[in-house]
């Protein structure tokens, strides 16, 4: 089961259940958090399915976030680890992302509050002050305040590589900023994902019409459990609007590879979706 945030043709927000391009909205009163934080979200769901429907292809997706913090996991995937060396070798930061790797500690940061989050078809943004940008195509986890995992959507941590290889101190800079981070286009409740060992994160960067890069990973290949990651933030710490994780990329272009102003992001991760995104900015 699928749900969305969205704005039908006059403007009017909504909740509602995909179910397959068609969308069934919920009461007019109801917010996404109260249906994934509820006890039992497809119940609640259930109860509370007595909206109109409408083709989904007329709706405006907005990002599946209400009032949360989204926070991020570093360093999950072997080839993170290996990019993130690569990338600090100069300033002597290298060893960090080899230890983060292995320690149980794992690599949490803040990533964004609600209104920097963009949604399906919104433009995510290159510093201006950067001249290596990547996507970070990662899967996100929408988790209660009770530190539930309630459900999973697409998350797209737009990293300036450059900032944070020049000084691992400057990763707020290298990772929080306007337009710096996607969510979307749906939530797929936690009882209606694959088996993790099947989903696929798959990425794609068109430029001009051409792929100028594809990669694609498996959820299998994290080193981290994902219950191991909500247990580290949830340490010391509290959620009472909930949280949303990312939780690490496996994907990453080539050193020579940037993002420019025009080219589009899409990733598509089995059982969510795909989140597309235009890019703007740069310097």
């Amino acid at each position: 089961m699928r749900l969305v945030n969205y704005q039908d043709e006059i403007g009017a927000e909504y909740v509602g259940v995909l179910v397959g391009d068609v969308i069934r909205s919920l009461d007019d009163d109801v917010a996404l958090d109260q249906i994934l934080h509820a006890p039992d979200p497809r119940n609640e769901i259930n109860r509370r399915l007595t909206g109109p429907s409408m083709p989904g292809s007329k709706a405006r997706l907005q990002p599946p976030i209400d009032q949360q913090e989204v926070w991020a996991a570093g360093v999950t995937y072997l080839r993170s680890k290996t990019a993130r060396e690569e990338e600090s070798a100069s300033a002597g930061g290298a060893s960090f992302y080899d230890r983060v790797y292995t320690a149980a500690r794992p690599e949490l940061f803040f990533k964004a509050t609600p209104w920097r989050v963009v949604g399906p078809g919104q433009p995510i943004r290159v510093r201006g002050d950067s001249r290596w940008t990547v996507p970070e195509p990662e899967l996100a986890l929408m988790i209660s305040p009770d530190l539930r995992i309630v459900g999973y959507t697409i998350g797209n941590d737009v990293s300036a590589r450059d900032i944070e290889g020049e000084n691992p101190l400057y990763l707020p800079q290298a990772k929080v900023y306007r337009q710096s981070c996607a969510l979307g286009p749906c939530v797929t409740l936690a009882s209606a994902m694959p088996p993790r060992d099947s989903v696929r994160i798959h990425m794609t960067v068109n430029r001009g019409g051409a792929v100028a890069f594809e990669g694609e990973t498996r959820l299998d290949r994290m080193a981290r459990p994902l219950d191991d990651l909500v247990d580290w933030l949830g340490r010391e710490n509290d959620f009472p609007d909930g949280v949303i994780l990312l939780t690490g990329t496996g994907v990453v272009p080539p050193d020579d590879f940037t993002l420019h102003a025009g080219d589009v992001v899409a990733i598509t991760v089995d059982g969510i979706g795909t989140l597309t995104n235009p890019v703007v900015g740069g310097p």
